[in-house]
């Protein structure tokens, strides 16, 4: 699996935006993808050091639209630990802007 298809793309939540302040980013990642392929495609897509990879699989919820029922789909996401003085630009978009 190359880089590209292993991470899809980042969350860019207010918890992801608390933790990428500490280097820790959050990304969506294809859901056969392992940690060694997470670390080795953030490696070379970003080009930082990775200290650590947590996995977490997100469960699907159920949602209604009027009498139709449905559920959201199930994905999997990481975050990732970066090594101290690294960063990832696509966290840095917001990081001026206060509220």
């Amino acid at each position: 699996m190359e880089a590209t298809q292993v991470i899809v793309h980042p969350v860019l939540t207010e918890k992801s935006y608390v933790l990428a302040e500490a280097g820790k980013y959050t990304f969506r990642v294809h859901e056969r993808a392992h940690k060694t392929q997470i670390r080795q495609a953030i490696e070379e897509l970003f080009d930082v050091k990775v200290v650590e990879v947590r996995t977490a699989s997100v469960k699907s919820k159920p949602k209604r639209r009027g009498q139709t029922a449905g559920r959201t789909r199930q994905w999997k996401k990481a975050i990732v630990q970066v090594r101290s003085g690294d960063t990832i630009p696509v966290f840095q978009v917001f990081e001026g802007i206060e509220g």
